[in-house]
């Protein structure tokens, strides 16, 4: 199989299009059989579910080119559940995990040609969604929907190294407490274009969101979950019934507390207690992690020891722990890793 003729080495995070697309369609209280197209355009009613009232849901992940040569992706297994529990809450059909796993390697089979090669610092990223079809105009979830996944070859989040970055303590609320914070749906990101496109014109990389009830607790960004480092070693992140529940968190929670033998938690972390950690990142599919050198609450600056140079030396071992396990330089737990050829 003949690869794209791409710059792979200088490919940034934006969308190309690929070959093939995987497409199925709920009617009449059930999936259809699902087939792979090429046309990369999606024609709908003007009154469709999803543009009257955002009913739509989606997923993030990427396959990987491993050191052996194999084409492989990241725990799928666990994207296909949170996509369930996404849908269940917009009152959408779920899409079954088994078939969710089965359309994404069928996908990247298609595009196979797509995958960078290992070495790049290149992936494919992969986006399932779904979105209700028919038209609904009373407020009211849609009658039929649409499962959709895309790929993209993307470049590495961090082009030249990871350096830490700036963010601000924002006075947005990220979610309600009993509201959809913890799945990934559209809205939530919708909600945060505002207040990230102010943050980056005051010059942070990023927003960090307090709890919207006491506005005293961290939660996490738009689009990562934190994961603080305390001076003993131990590896803490916030916990709370509207942080979504991040794959990649998970993941390096284990990989701390079974690879590195560090001690981990997972607990509410209030604002107050931030400046008595030493290193601070967020995690998530893109980056995996994201060094947190400042945080900024309103003109007082909390400083982290790991400095705005490199990532922490706990954080960089996370790191280097979970990106070695999926690009098969190190072994995984078992389940982790799908196999598409």
């Amino acid at each position: 199989m003949e690869k794209k003729n791409l710059d792979w080495s200088n490919l940034g995070f934006q969308y190309i299009q690929t070959d093939k697309r995987y497409v199925s369609n709920y009617k009449n209280g059930a999936w259809d059989e699902g087939c792979l197209a090429s046309d990369a355009n999606i024609v709908l009613n003007e009154c469709a579910g999803v543009f009257q009232y955002a009913q739509t849901v989606f997923e993030g992940l990427k396959a990987y080119t491993t050191e052996d040569g194999k084409i492989v992706t990241f725990r799928p297994d666990l994207n296909a559940e949170r996509m369930i529990d996404s849908a269940k809450r917009l009152e959408m059909p779920a899409f079954p995990k088994e078939r969710f796993i089965d359309a994404v390697t069928q996908t990247v089979k298609a595009n196979a040609a797509w995958v960078p090669p290992f070495g790049s610092g290149a992936t494919l990223y992969i986006r399932p969604y779904m979105f209700g079809s028919s038209p609904v105009i009373g407020v009211s979830p849609a009658e039929e929907y649409q499962f959709r996944i895309l790929t993209t070859p993307v470049g590495p989040y961090f082009k030249g190294g990871a350096k830490p970055i700036t963010i601000k303590v924002s006075d947005f609320d990220r979610a309600a407490p009993h509201g959809t914070g913890h799945i990934k749906a559209g809205l939530n990101y919708a909600m945060s274009l505002h207040a990230i496109v102010t943050a980056h014109e005051e010059g942070y990389a990023e927003n960090m969101y307090l709890d919207a009830a006491t506005r005293t607790k961290v939660e996490e960004t738009g689009g990562a979950n934190f994961i603080f480092v305390t001076k003993d070693g131990k590896v803490v992140t916030p916990k709370s019934s509207s942080i979504l529940p991040s794959i990649t968190r998970r993941s390096l929670l284990y990989v701390a507390k079974e690879y590195l033998g560090l001690e981990t938690e997972e607990r509410e972390v209030t604002l107050e207690e931030v400046p008595e950690f030493t290193e601070c990142g967020l995690c998530g599919t893109a980056a995996v992690v994201s060094p947190v050198g400042k945080i900024v609450d309103h003109g007082k600056e909390i400083c982290f020891a790991s400095g705005m140079e490199e990532m922490g030396p706990v954080t960089k071992k996370l790191y280097d722990t979970l990106t070695g396990i999926q690009m098969g330089r190190i072994e995984a737990p078992e389940g982790w890793i799908h196999v598409i050829e």
